[in-house]
């Protein structure tokens, strides 16, 4: 199950990163939940995408590197940077990590993620 868990985060992350809301649900089970490390608690993978989808009109491309991925059953680890451009000019990368849990039928069931964005520049000061 660890390959197939694997399949559907990169599944998930690809749907994402080229603006297929649909694909992006196809992985998860129904009642999967997103939880952010930002204190706002869990929403469900539809509020999720609610989100994501009213930040995109902002954002002109998103290309995310995979920096490594661990997996044992029945869970999956990504760790990855999200190089972002917006509309208004701004450039920088989201610095990731992303815990994938799934179910019994094997549907990403739960995300965990915790994410960090740092304004092109920023690093080198």
């Amino acid at each position: 199950m660890s390959q197939e868990l694997k399949d559907k985060a990169v599944t998930y992350i690809r749907a994402l990163e080229n603006r297929d809301r649909q694909r992006a649900r196809t992985p998860c089970a129904e009642t999967a939940t997103v939880w952010h490390d930002e204190g706002k608690g869990e929403q469900s993978t539809e509020e999720n995408i609610a989100l994501v989808e009213g930040q995109s009109a902002s954002i002109e491309s998103m290309r995310y590197g995979t920096l490594r991925r661990l997996s044992q059953p029945g869970e999956v680890l990504q760790q990855h940077v999200g190089h972002v451009a917006t509309a208004h000019g701004m450039h920088g990368e989201v610095h990731a990590a992303v815990h994938f849990g799934s179910d019994d039928a094997g549907q990403i069931e739960r995300r965990e993620q915790y994410a960090d964005f740092v304004p092109a520049g920023a690093q080198d000061s």
